[in-house]
């Protein structure tokens, strides 16, 4: 066996084989993980390298399930058109469905969590009680306000009258005992911003998994990581579908045959700072 420890080791404890047999996270993987581990609950297991219990794996997912797939957004989309372009290729297909995750889409889910957990982390103790979390919420989206940002998780396209993913993930949680300090900030969030803002907006899905994946303990560089790891599963759907009922040529002809010339724009302002 090599010693970790030497010029050239390498020590991991996730994966490693030998002749007849395979060790992951310290088990024997065909007799302690395959037929008795769930992927979620190995998943979450490999990020942190501890076995999750049985109440934070029902919520872990239960945001899986939340993120999975959300019907004919751009990821969904580009993945049948890349489908439609190169059948040869299903993994380019669902890479290029996986590389829209950003700002708008699937990287809210990141982008909450990490929000949420600067803002408890920059007020120190955490509140005690309604009262506290709505003072400590509202001094946030007025401070997002001010500095002309958006508060992550607030809001949704569709969605305009309440995500129905919110309340069951929060009620998920809660009853697991694992309703934690950042979806109690991101609840009060929903609470107070319509006094700042003068409109009530929803709070979307993708920002209570966020919030709920940091009450996990979750490595927040890891969120979107997770997103992405759901709506693989909903990528590969959309493929299957995609297989027997095509529709992204479709797509591509309804915008193909319906674009509009119009005369070029040129960009002065660029083209004024052009230095010979």
């Amino acid at each position: 066996m090599t010693d970790p420890s030497a010029p050239g080791g390498y020590p991991t404890a996730l994966g490693a084989s030998d002749r007849t047999s395979i060790t992951l996270l310290g088990q024997d993987l065909a007799q302690d993980i395959m037929g008795t581990v769930g992927f979620g609950e190995l998943a979450f297991w490999l990020a942190t390298q501890r076995r999750p219990s049985r109440g934070e794996t029902r919520v872990f997912e239960a945001v899986l399930a939340a993120l999975a797939d959300h019907g004919f957004t751009p990821t969904a989309i580009v993945t049948r058109l890349t489908y439609l372009s190169a059948p040869d290729s299903v993994q380019g297909a669902l890479a290029a469905g996986l590389l829209g995750g950003g700002s708008r889409f699937l990287g809210v889910t990141e982008d909450t969590g990490t929000f949420l957990h600067e803002a408890l982390a920059a007020h120190g103790e955490p509140p005690r009680d309604g009262t506290g979390w709505d003072e400590l919420a509202l001094r946030l989206i007025r401070e997002q306000r001010a500095a002309g940002r958006f508060v992550p998780g607030l809001g949704h396209h569709v969605h305009k009258d309440g995500d129905p993913r919110t309340p069951r993930l929060m009620d998920i949680a809660a009853e697991e005992g694992l309703f934690g300090p950042h979806l109690s900030l991101f609840a009060a969030i929903g609470r107070v911003h319509p006094q700042v803002l003068g409109r009530t907006l929803p709070l979307n899905g993708a920002g209570v998994c966020g919030a709920a994946l940091a009450d996990l303990g979750l490595p927040l560089p890891l969120l979107r990581g997770f997103a992405l790891l759901a709506r693989t599963a909903g990528l590969i759907g959309q493929l299957a579908e995609e297989m027997r009922d095509p529709v992204a040529n479709d797509i591509f002809l309804s915008v193909d045959l319906n674009n509009r010339p119009v005369p070029p724009r040129p960009d002065t302002e660029s083209a004024g700072n052009t230095k010979e």
